[in-house]
């Protein structure tokens, strides 16, 4: 297929109004009611013009990448089984393999849109609105594809059953074939008078502002489907689905591991040694940390029911609060004086480092939390 760009006939710095107008003008010219030789370039014309006039979906061809559809039975341009099934059988994949006219209305394309949430609203849940440029049902022709006061007509050279039979010769002699009727593209109706709104097409592009909810335990990748709110198909068909998939933003102050949060908080040596109570501001307010006397660094403490909201299921992780024992690097005279005096006192004025066994001490420590014990 050619450069979107080039398959509307436009630059790529041309305005929305620009594109629309493009494509507006060459669908009428080329749509396959009109003119039915031109099929394969109205189908590249509409594929361009239903990536380059969403402007999440230009930004992304502009890039080099693909963002919408999830391969599912394309609206406008897109090819399923059926496609496959008609162009070479000359019917739809029905049920028993009956073979008739083929509806205009395709399913809609599903669609993919990312939203950012912070951590709050992963430990809560919370209602978010987007705006999603998508396709809509036609106003003007409610997706019939026909302009106002107009219908279609019963093709022809078909007689409206979409398919015409053909007697050629194979291997095992004259065998009768069936194919998709070439004046109206396997329809059994033409459409004389396009809409003149949506160019036949039984749909147009417009703005809706959605609501979603972000469950509570959502974290980056969780994907949420709204059944019906992406792209309506070609001639008015069903919509697909919309897919939501949540990237969940760093916190200044939390670090997450599965449903439980992590923080670190910074104790003077003096208080460790001698006993405190903190107060540690979390996402549910201000909650008490009892520090014992002879807390040492890597200690850990566990706020059970503070973390995020279990995504399957009620109740929420745990909040477990890093001890960090902080020993003063500036000392003025009198506060020296007074820690040389502790050392003596203690009978620790040796400089000689002392080694300790692997249980005891802050590897030890993390070794056991890591394991579990």
């Amino acid at each position: 297929m050619s450069d979107h760009y080039e398959a509307l006939g436009v630059s790529r710095d041309a305005s929305p109004e620009d594109i629309k107008k493009a494509y507006r003008r060459l669908a009428r010219k080329l749509h396959p009611d009109v003119n039915p030789g031109e099929a394969d370039r109205f189908k590249d014309v509409s594929a361009a013009y239903d990536t380059l006039s969403n402007p999440e979906k230009r930004r992304a061809y502009d890039r080099g990448e693909t963002l919408g559809g999830f391969g599912g039975q394309g609206g406008a341009g897109g090819f399923g089984f059926s496609d496959i099934f008609e162009t070479f059988f000359g019917g739809a994949a029905g049920a028993g393999g009956a073979r008739g006219p083929a509806s205009r209305a395709r399913r809609g394309q599903d669609a993919l849109v990312r939203v950012e949430v912070d951590l709050r609203d992963a430990v809560f849940g919370a209602d978010r609105e987007l705006a999603v440029d998508t396709a809509v049902v036609c106003s003007t022709c409610h997706g019939s594809c026909c302009q106002p006061g107009t219908s279609p007509r019963t093709c022809e050279v078909c007689g409206g059953r979409g398919q015409v039979q053909r007697q050629v010769r194979s291997f095992l002699g004259q065998v009768m074939t069936t194919a998709p009727c070439p004046n109206c593209g396997g329809f059994g109706t033409t459409i004389p008078s396009p809409c003149p709104e949506c160019a036949g097409e039984g749909r147009v592009q417009e703005r809706r502002t959605l609501t979603v909810r972000i469950p509570a335990g959502v974290s980056t990748g969780t994907r949420i489907q709204l059944a019906g709110q992406s792209e309506v198909g070609f001639g008015g068909g069903p919509p697909g689905d919309l897919f939501v998939e949540v990237v969940e933003k760093e916190h200044e102050t939390f670090t997450r591991r599965g449903d439980d949060l992590h923080c670190t908080v910074a104790v003077p040596m003096t208080a460790a040694a001698l006993g405190t109570t903190l107060s540690v501001e979390t996402l549910d307010g201000t909650e008490g940390v009892d520090v014992r006397a002879g807390t040492q660094s890597g200690e850990v403490h566990t706020l059970r029911g503070l973390g995020v909201g279990h995504l399957r299921g009620g109740g929420r992780g745990d909040l477990l609060v890093h001890v960090d024992v902080q020993t003063p690097t500036r000392l003025d005279d009198r506060q020296e004086e007074l820690l040389r005096q502790l050392a003596e006192l203690r009978g620790e004025e040796a400089s000689e480092g002392r080694l300790t066994s692997a249980g005891s001490g802050v590897f030890g420590r993390l070794r056991d939390y890591i394991s579990g014990r």
